[in-house]
C-alpha cells in the first residue's frame, strides 16, 4: 500500500473536528451541565489545535504575519470568552487560549534561534530552560490550560516527525500532562471483575486518533476559510453567552 493510498485526513478536517469538539464542550459548560458526554469528547479538541499551530509555524510562509493576527484575533476573542467565562466584559484571571497558542509560538521561535546558533548540548540545556520557562508563564499568565497548555504545544513541536518515535513521544507526553498533571474529576468503571479509575481529562489522549491520520494533505486551502475558522472562536462564545442569558431571563 502506497503513501497516497493510506486512510489520512487534511489539515481543514482537523480544524473542521477541533471546532465541533470545542463546541461540545462548551455547550456542556453553558447550557447543557448534565450531559458530560459533551465534556469528555471536548477534551480531545484543544490537543488538536495544538498540533495545528504547530504545523501552521511550521508551514506559515510569513511567521510575522502569522503571529500577528493569532495576536489581532486573540483581542478580538477577549471579550466574549470574558463573559462566556467569568459573566462579564473584563474578567482578567483568565486568559483565551490564543495567548496560549501566541506564548508557546514565541516560545518555539525563541526555541528554533537558539538550535540555529549553539551546538547541540547547550542547545538542549537552553530549550530545556525555555520549557520549564514556558510551563511557568503560563501559570503566571493564566492562560488558558496554563503550564499545561504551554507544554502539550511544545509537544507537538519537539516531536513533530511522522514515525513511531515521535508518536510514542505524543502519547507519552499528553499522557503525563493530561492524566497526571491536570488529572482532576474521574469515572469509576467496571471491566472484567476490576474496577478501573477513567480520569476526564484522559479523554484528550483521543485527539491522538485524527492527529495520527493527517500526512501534511490540506484540504480546503483559501482565505475565506481560514477567517472563519479564527472567528469562529469568538463567535461561538459570543452567541453561546447570549443564548445563556436569554434562556435565564
Amino acid at each position: 500500500m502506497d503513501h497516497k493510498s493510506r486512510i489520512s485526513i487534511s489539515s481543514a478536517s482537523l480544524h473542521i473536528l477541533a471546532m465541533a469538539l470545542m463546541l461540545c464542550d462548551h455547550l456542556w459548560a453553558m447550557l447543557l451541565p448534565a450531559d458530560e458526554w459533551l465534556t469528555c469528547i471536548g477534551r480531545a479538541a484543544f490537543p488538536i489545535f495544538a498540533f495545528m499551530i504547530v504545523e501552521g509555524y511550521l508551514h506559515t510562509h510569513n511567521l510575522r504575519r502569522y503571529l500577528l493576527r493569532m495576536l489581532v484575533w486573540a483581542l478580538l476573542a477577549e471579550i466574549p470568552f470574558n463573559l462566556m467565562y467569568g459573566g462579564s466584559i473584563f474578567y482578567p484571571y483568565h486568559q483565551n487560549v490564543l495567548w496560549t497558542f501566541l506564548l508557546s509560538l514565541f516560545l518555539i521561535l525563541l526555541i528554533d534561534k537558539i538550535r540555529s546558533r549553539f551546538r547541540p548540548v547547550p542547545a538542549a540545556f537552553l530549550s530545556a530552560g525555555l520549557t520549564i520557562l514556558g510551563f511557568v508563564l503560563g501559570y503566571a499568565a493564566m492562560v488558558d490550560y496554563y503550564g499545561v497548555g504551554v507544554l502539550t504545544v511544545l509537544t507537538f513541536y519537539f516531536f513533530r516527525n511522522q514515525n513511531w518515535k515521535s508518536r510514542l513521544g505524543q502519547f507519552l507526553c499528553l499522557y503525563i500532562l493530561n492524566v497526571e498533571f491536570l488529572g482532576g474529576y474521574y469515572y469509576e468503571v467496571q471491566m472484567l471483575g476490576l474496577e478501573i479509575e477513567v480520569v476526564q481529562q484522559g479523554f484528550a489522549l483521543l485527539a491522538l486518533i485524527p492527529i495520527f491520520l493527517y500526512r501534511g494533505r490540506h484540504g480546503i486551502h483559501n482565505k475565506l476559510f481560514q477567517y472563519f475558522c479564527y472567528g469562529f472562536y469568538p463567535v461561538h462564545m459570543l452567541l453561546l453567552f447570549i443564548l445563556r442569558e436569554w434562556i435565564l431571563r
